[in-house]
């Protein structure tokens, strides 16, 4: 897999908010961390919307802009790919270039379906190139900190994990009836936003087993069709008619994990006020954690300490001391700063560090079956959901 130093040819497929995320990681790959990575090529952008795909080429230094995704994996010359679209889109796309020969960094969640999931994990089995799913927070340093703490046994043996992931993207009711939206149950606030605190957890935790006690409900549930194409989660232009909501705005449930440890979850899109709140509180006998994406440059920590009269959370600042800071910022010195961009840096690294098969790479990204196991896990929610809360098990963790 190793490329002897030839240049590395990169394309991203999608030009949206996540897209042009993805396009700036690859721009900075080799700014980061030790040498070893090939030069980097920054071949193309593709997006059906031209105007978006040539502006996010132009401000990130990609050579051209291209109208389809059917022309990226046309390309002999392009070698890895991040597919960065709707959810939807995801299989055939992947299928298309797997077999064109190229490696493949595909967005969160895998799929638009556990049949398109569980198809794209098995193709991952025979494939002869990399394939990878984007569960940037395994990148945050805060959080890799913290699962070093648990790793390490500092927090003693868990008892507890709540997490939570509340956003305000959803909360105006004249907000238009995008693809995120459709889909049905699970492909809402659990499949947007959801697969990352599930992931998360299991990061921090280990397997979760079985879930329970789940609840969906959808608080808007008619939007307006819009009058054109939808970035991101921006406001567009929308016409006086409406169209259904098929999937959830807020969801929670209980999980049990392998360990035995008991895990609350609430997830939203329309929750007031925060933008963007992945978050979580971790505890054990011997110690506690707790990290909001709020201020991603720091995390809480208490642990037993010898005077019992000074105990209590204290803030850890980033700095050169947790994983990924070191090599990973231009300024390498605490209190700096950090936030979602470098996150994305470091995943696209690591993606490339597989690709060209280096010696000491980061480690490695989430693969297509751990994205098929969180979709397994919503199925699991979904499941519970429909029950009335009853408890559903999870399939074993490969």
């Amino acid at each position: 897999m190793a490329t002897s130093g030839k240049p590395l040819s990169v394309a991203v497929i999608g030009a949206g908010m996540a897209g042009r995320t993805h396009a700036a990681g690859y721009r900075n790959v080799n700014t980061v961390f030790a040498a070893g990575l090939p030069p980097v090529r920054l071949a193309a952008i593709a997006d059906a919307n031209v105007a978006l795909g040539e502006d996010a080429a132009r401000r990130y230094g990609y050579e051209k802009a291209l109208p389809n995704w059917e022309a990226v994996a046309e390309d002999p010359t392009i070698d890895a790919v991040s597919i960065v679209v709707g959810n939807d889109l995801h299989r055939p796309i992947v299928e298309a270039l797997v077999a064109a020969g190229k490696h493949v960094l595909c967005e969160k969640p895998l799929a638009g379906s556990l049949e398109d999931a569980r198809a794209m994990a098995e193709l991952e089995r025979t494939a002869d190139v990399v394939t990878a799913v984007g569960y940037t927070f395994r990148r945050s340093p805060a959080i890799s900190a913290v699962r070093d703490h648990v790793q390490r046994g500092e927090l003693g043996d868990l008892t507890l994990f709540s997490g939570r992931y509340w956003c305000d993207y959803a909360t105006d009711p004249n907000g238009p009836l995008s693809w995120r939206f459709k889909g049905g149950p699970g492909s809402g606030a659990l499949g947007d936003i959801g697969v990352h605190a599930i992931d998360t957890a299991e990061y921090l935790a280990g397997p979760i087993a079985a879930v329970s006690g789940a609840s969906l409900s959808t608080q808007i549930p008619r939007r307006p069709l819009p009058l054109g194409a939808v970035v991101g989660h921006n406001a567009a232009p929308v016409s006086d008619e409406f169209g259904e909501v098929e999937n959830e705005d807020t969801a929670s449930f209980t999980a049990r994990f392998e360990s035995g440890l008991v895990g609350t979850f609430s997830l939203s899109r329309t929750a007031f006020g925060l933008p963007n709140g992945l978050g979580f509180d971790i505890v054990g006998l011997g110690g506690r954690a707790a990290f909001d994406q709020h201020r991603p440059a720091e995390y809480l920590f208490d642990d037993a300490q010898p005077d019992a009269r000074t105990r209590g959370a204290r803030h850890i600042i980033a700095g050169p001391q947790m994983p990924y800071f070191k090599g990973g910022y231009p300024m390498e010195a605490p209190g700096v700063g950090g936030g979602n961009a470098e996150m994305f840096t470091y995943q696209a690294r690591a993606f490339l560090d597989q690709v060209a098969g280096v010696a000491d790479p980061l480690p490695a990204c989430a693969t297509f079956a751990d994205g098929l196991r969180t979709m397994e896990i919503i199925r699991a929610v979904v499941e519970s959901s429909h029950n009335g809360g009853a408890a559903v098990t999870v399939p074993a963790a490969s």
